[in-house]
């Protein structure tokens, strides 16, 4: 009977999975094709789906084959922990709140498209008023069938298992470390003198063409994949159907070529998930943190190194011709690893990238709470942006009006990008140490060794571990931002006389402020 009952909900997840990947390639499609006016329509469709799926996971047979069913092997008991997870956080939910939620997330969503355009946070406000209103709902209901905080529900959303506690103190130790590193890294900057740019124009055509052979060339298949043009670059659809996209800016080839790397790396990973488990919650990533990991490990750690920049090189001369000096190894890493104090997190360096995550993890903390309200929103990005960076930003646009995450729902998100960065630094440390000439092949543009040690030691595991243990397995300890400080220190801080100070510091700070 119990192994009846588990058939009965794989069965089940697995027509969940297909309706969660339907509702995958609609929000691809209303950022990629749909035209303006459909965007009611999508928002009712999104909204059906959501509720379709609320309705199957919450029937009150669920709960009766949970309680009846047992599993057979460690892959098949993590799949069935995850279901009884699951249902507990869809059953604390009515389904009207669902479905207004989706709604609300898409309305507001295609109003801020407009509002960013205008830089005009009034137009929105009403909308994301709505927005915050349903997720503070949501958070309460959660909260009070999990035992957690509001926040923390929500958090748990994206990335299981870890907390706003302990990502407080993991923020606040590395911002210590910004003021100190970041006036030092702008002193070398300074002292080595402006990078040469890249000058000329670069037809989108040309970028397209180039961005889809280095997808291709870093392991996605053309016949699992898609890339596309947005105004936010994602990666969306399914394993067997990854949607990738980017946009392109005719005068600076990098905003195109670096987003289609980062998303190349989430492309990848959904490749890598045991396709024996698919559409299985054992068979999904191990949340978004997990997933910044592999995004980041592709795009900051290999592919920005100077051994992929002396294999880009040649190449992007030869593709767009001109002076080459600009094109040598030493001169993109200096043009792309370039450190500025800047308003957009999307276009943000790996050393002040953090500072963006830390202001936004404070901001949507105060507005589940209660503590902030959206019409104070603009003031307290400015107010907290400047105690961050020492800069306020001039309008809306590029203030809180430049991402689109609060104003599609996602609240609890904002944390899993520097939990990524941070564990891609440490990924990237146990791949060099476990494979040998790592370097090497990645100077021949071959990523192929990096991507197979990844598969075999964070995809494979699909969820089946949560971020912490898979960290543990791959690494042999939890998340330890040190690491993240040491690569930063050797990138961008290795000819500072300060250097041994900053390493010592490093070494007593080991332990302090590690997440578990």
């Amino acid at each position: 009977m119990s192994n009846a009952a588990y058939q009965r909900l794989t069965h089940r997840a697995a027509r969940l999975g297909a309706l969660g990947e339907a509702a995958s390639i609609l929000h691809w499609d209303a950022s990629t094709m749909m035209p303006r006016g459909g965007g009611a329509a999508r928002g009712e469709q999104l909204a059906t789906l959501a509720g379709l799926a609320h309705e199957m996971m919450t029937a009150p047979d669920v709960a009766e084959d949970l309680r009846a069913a047992t599993a057979e092997g460690a892959w098949e008991g993590a799949n069935l922990e995850l279901m009884r997870r699951a249902h507990a956080r869809a059953t604390a939910l009515p389904t009207s709140l669902v479905e207004a939620t989706a709604r609300a997330n898409s309305t507001c969503e295609k109003i801020w498209r407009d509002a960013k355009a205008a830089s005009d946070f009034a137009m929105v406000r009403p909308a994301l008023e709505e927005v915050l209103r349903l997720q503070r709902e949501t958070a309460q209901a959660l909260a009070s069938a999990t035992g957690l905080s509001p926040y923390d529900a929500l958090m748990e959303s994206y990335q299981r298992g870890v907390t706003a506690a302990e990502v407080e103190p993991v923020f606040e130790a590395y911002e210590v470390f910004l003021r100190d590193a970041l006036p030092r890294a702008e002193e070398i900057q300074a002292r080595r003198g402006p990078p040469l740019p890249l000058a000329g124009t670069f037809p989108v055509g040309r970028q397209r063409k180039l961005c889809r052979r280095l997808s291709l060339r870093l392991g996605l298949e053309a016949e699992h994949s898609r890339l596309d043009q947005s105004v936010h670059p994602f990666c969306g659809g399914t394993p067997s159907d990854v949607r990738i996209t980017t946009f392109y800016n005719e005068a600076d080839p990098a905003k195109a070529l670096l987003g289609v790397l980062h998303e190349t790396g989430h492309a990848l990973y959904e490749r890598g998930l045991p396709k024996e488990f698919a559409r299985q919650p054992v068979g999904e990533a191990a949340g978004m943190a997990a997933h910044e990991s592999q995004s980041l490990i592709i795009e900051m750690q290999a592919c920005r190194s100077d051994a992929f920049l002396a294999f880009l090189g040649p190449r992007l001369h030869q593709l767009f011709g001109g002076d080459a000096a600009p094109y040598a190894a030493e001169n993109l890493g200096r043009l792309w690893r370039r450190v500025s104090r800047g308003f957009i997190r999307v276009d943000a360096d790996e050393l002040t990238y953090p500072a963006h995550v830390i202001l936004r993890f404070r901001l949507e903390r105060a507005m589940i709470g209660g503590e902030l309200a959206i019409a104070d929103l603009p003031g307290a990005w400015a107010e907290g942006l400047h105690a961050l960076l020492g800069i306020a930003p001039p309008d809306d646009a590029r203030g809180c009006l430049q991402d689109i995450h609060w104003h599609d729902g996602a609240f609890g998100y904002f944390p899993s990008y520097t939990l990524g960065a941070m564990a891609a630094a440490q990924l990237m440390k146990a791949a060099r140490a476990a494979t040998p000439g790592l370097d090497q092949a990645l100077a021949l543009g071959n990523l192929r060794p990096l991507v197979t040690w990844l598969r075999a030691n964070v995809h494979g595991y699909g969820a089946s571990l949560g971020f912490q243990d898979l960290l543990r397995a791959a690494t042999g300890k939890p998340l330890d931002p040190m690491d993240f400080q040491e690569h930063l220190a050797a990138r961008y801080l290795q000819d500072d006389a300060a250097m041994e100070a900053s390493a010592a510091f490093s070494l007593r700070a080991r332990g302090e402020g590690m997440l578990r």
